[in-house]
């Protein structure tokens, strides 16, 4: 059967009891032949008993399904003539109808919608065929479903209508379409179960004539669901041009927009240091001091991400302030130099010659000087001295910053009482070895280098989009890709 010897196939078949007889992945004759396409075998094996509907072990499918994914028509039609469900799932839920128009097989699709299959089906993760084909790009299937009058606001499993995929895919003629008819419904909600809407969607994966679709409605002239709003999702990932387009159709105040977080577009720009968008945006009156709710403004973000080409900018170009401290007392400089960003270091300390600033301590005492030191940053450790940065400081476990080069606290302690005993003083001498040893005190405080965690990783965010939609459990845009945003 699987190799199409159908006259081998008729003489065995005259002397087997069990034409159901598996191998050992569990699947039959049948099935073979009809993935294989072997229409005569498959004749011959129906026209003598062999069933239609026996299930594979591992995908549970039957031999309708194996039909469909190469696209063999005429084994389907056989098959169809004897099987009494067309919708028969697999273990993922999925119908044959499904598998046809993922594989984009337009005469397997046409001849199931003649037996009737239906176009509402879900599998398991609710997605349906016209998920499926918007998603492949199979124009011809996803006409053919449409001419049914297939459901346009039927949800997957996160809430994500055809809409939301003909939006993150680029597909603005169906988006127009679409659109029209779900406008029409009485419930129409456009909104999945995080809060995005296909403006969203598009805004992130930089399809502009989506968004131009979609800012044709007066809907989607105001920011609704998800506070990530489309602006953010669209400078993110450096779409400036769809960036402009939401600007310049919504209103320029959308700038400043926030998300529940506290952050801007600016923000997000700094973040993922997307320069021409930090340019767009403060164009049109971008805060460029906006703090979010841990205090962090975008200068303070691109630090410490290390972004230098943000920083560079923010600081020279936009000129944001360097003084501003976030909800740990934070300067950029801490925030950069914890993370061992030396150049985004040197950029915001080239600007800086108050004393203040060169010496502000954080919510842990740390200088600049003492989380310099403990990362490394000859360089920056060179001009702090050079602007007269306190080498004296003690952080609240009492350590300079010579002693914050240690590795742990233990070892600074140590070496605490070495240099104090061992540590010369002149007549003159305004510090004693006692006065050297009173720097580490005596209370027990955690050992602390400026927190850097607000913003965290991109997924810190909130914005669950990605270019590659729905690849959960095998549902992939294309057999090669295996992401999510």
């Amino acid at each position: 059967a699987y190799n199409g010897h159908h006259q081998a196939l008729e003489v065995l078949l005259q002397s087997l009891v069990d034409l159901d007889i598996k191998d050992d992945k569990g699947r039959t004759a049948l099935d073979l032949a009809a993935f294989r396409g072997h229409a005569e075998c498959v004749e011959a094996l129906i026209s003598q008993g062999a069933s239609v509907t026996v299930k594979d072990n591992v995908t549970k499918r039957t031999p309708l399904h194996a039909s469909v994914i190469n696209g063999h028509t005429p084994c389907l039609r056989l098959l169809l003539e004897v099987s009494d469900n067309p919708d028969v799932t697999d273990a993922k839920g999925q119908t044959p109808l499904m598998l046809a128009v993922a594989y984009g097989h337009v005469d397997a699709v046409s001849l199931l919608l003649e037996k009737e299959a239906s176009v509402d089906a879900a599998d398991l993760l609710g997605c349906t065929a016209l998920h499926r084909g918007i998603m492949t790009g199979h124009e011809e299937c996803v006409q053919m479903l449409l001419e049914k009058e297939v459901s346009i606001l039927c949800k997957d499993a996160r809430g994500r209508t055809p809409l939301h995929f003909a939006a993150a895919r680029g597909h603005a003629t169906w988006l127009s379409e679409l659109l029209q008819v779900a406008l029409s419904e009485e419930d129409c909600s456009l909104k999945d179960n995080q809060g995005y809407t296909p403006l969203h969607w598009a805004s992130y994966n930089g399809h502009e004539n989506c968004i131009e679709v979609l800012l044709e409605q007066k809907l989607f002239h105001k920011f609704d669901g998800n506070s990530f709003s489309p602006l953010h999702c669209a400078v993110i990932n450096d779409h400036e041009n769809c960036a402009s387009l939401l600007i310049g159709a919504i209103d320029a105040s959308i700038v400043n927009c926030e998300d529940n977080k506290g952050r801007t577009p600016l923000h997000a720009a700094a973040f993922a240091d997307h320069v021409e968008c930090l340019q767009l945006l403060l164009s049109h009156s971008a805060q460029v001091n906006a703090a979010d709710r841990a205090g962090r403004t975008p200068l303070m973000v691109a630090a410490h991400g290390g972004h230098v080409g943000a920083v560079d900018f923010l600081v020279n170009i936009a000129k944001a302030d360097l003084t501003l401290k976030d909800k740990e007392l934070n300067t950029s400089l801490h925030l950069a130099s914890s993370k061992g960003h030396e150049k985004c270091a040197l950029l915001i300390l080239d600007k800086i010659q108050e004393q203040s600033l060169i010496n502000a301590k954080n919510n842990a005492l740390q200088t600049p000087l003492h989380i310099a030191a403990r990362n490394g940053l000859k360089m920056v450790v060179e001009e702090l001295l050079a602007k007269g940065a306190c080498v004296l400081a003690v952080d609240e476990n009492g350590h300079t910053p010579a002693l914050a080069c240690a590795p742990n606290k233990d070892v600074a302690d140590c070496l605490a009482l070495i240099l104090a005993t061992m540590m010369p003083f002149s007549p003159s001498s305004s510090v004693t070895a006692f006065n050297f040893a009173c720097f580490k005190k005596d209370n027990v405080g955690r050992t602390h280098v400026c927190d850097g965690s607000a913003m965290g990783s991109i997924n810190s965010y909130d914005k669950p989009l990605s270019n590659n939609i729905g690849t959960e459990d095998g549902y992939n845009e294309n057999d090669s890709d295996s992401e999510t945003f």
